[in-house]
């Protein structure tokens, strides 16, 4: 039981990771109907400006507490994805939102490739250490182990998630993003603006990545300029897992793809002494993709996407 419910502490701290991700990739896909397959790397971009920034706060702020200095690189690393994205969207995107479905999606690749280069340009390849900013000492549970970096990552990812609801659901930008979701050129002329809303949904996309991906930095404590394709496409399989354009289903399919990559690769590891688990944990996210499509291609929630006129 202590190994199970360890894995399912593991799970669920990786699958709110996932879900802050694929809510990126299910509100847009929402509106314009793109995949945009460069998320993954504006989360790797908010968790290299936040190495910086803590990097450069500490040599500036030395006796500033480490609170503080986490709570400024993420809001500094928020503003850089944010604006980051809002010009990919209006630049690689816009342009070809009326061109066939192919040419967004092979922009959005090329993209992909442009910011990692650019990345690796800017803070070189080699992988980086991110500072310990959080007591490290570990809390038990049950005799379960979790660290507050953990905890902070779930009461985070919780509030995130709340606030986004809330922002959808009761707010006029919510209004607006779901009348655009439903048919932009209606909602055009009830006084809508598409196009700023379908940036303020790449803004908002950009913030939960970069949270996100300062969140996979303090956990894991590395970062490098490919740090963001792995869980940007595991991100992409859990918006599909949950049913892709729905964000509840993105935040369902992040935390179960979370749980069974998490169990499935510990239990794995435990029979085969981890000469399995920890090289072949991937697997599962992509098995579980292909079980998707193969049995519910809408995902476990099914689509809420209408067809557009």
């Amino acid at each position: 039981m202590e190994v199970l419910l360890q894995q399912i502490i593991n799970g669920l701290v990786l699958g709110s990771m996932y879900a802050l991700v694929a809510l990126g990739y299910t509100m847009v896909y929402g509106i314009i109907g793109l995949i945009n397959f460069a998320h993954g790397e504006i989360l790797m971009v908010g968790a290299m400006t936040s190495w910086t920034i803590i990097s450069l706060m500490k040599d500036a702020m030395s006796g500033a507490p480490s609170w503080l200095v986490l709570l400024l690189a993420v809001i500094i690393a928020s503003i850089v994805a944010a604006t980051l994205n809002y010009v990919v969207e209006k630049l690689a995107y816009r342009p070809l939102r009326n061109s066939p479905k192919l040419a967004p999606l092979i922009t959005a690749m090329g993209m992909s490739l442009l910011l990692q280069t650019l990345a690796r340009i800017v803070w070189t390849p080699n992988p980086k250490p991110f500072p310990s900013l959080l007591p490290s000492e570990p809390i038990e549970f049950a005799g379960a182990v979790i660290t507050v970096t953990q905890v902070l990552i779930l009461g985070v990812t919780a509030i995130s998630l709340a606030i986004l609801m809330y922002l959808v659901n009761h707010t006029r930008l919510g209004r607006a993003m779901r009348a655009t979701a439903e048919n932009p050129r209606v909602a055009g002329l009830m006084g809508v603006r598409p196009d700023t809303v379908i940036s303020a949904t790449f803004i908002i996309g950009a913030v939960l990545a970069a949270i996100a991906g300062v969140m996979w930095a303090a956990n894991y404590g590395t970062v490098q300029y490919t740090m963001g394709f792995m869980p940007g496409l595991k991100a992409f399989v859990a918006a599909v897992f949950g049913g892709i354009g729905n964000l509840g289903g993105a935040v369902v399919g992040g935390l179960l793809l979370g749980l069974i990559e998490s169990i499935g690769s510990g239990y794995l590891g435990e029979l085969t002494g981890d000469v399995l688990g920890s090289h072949y944990s991937d697997i599962f996210a992509f098995v579980v993709l292909i079980l998707m499509l193969t049995i519910r291609p809408s995902g476990l929630l099914g689509e809420r996407v209408a067809d557009r006129a």
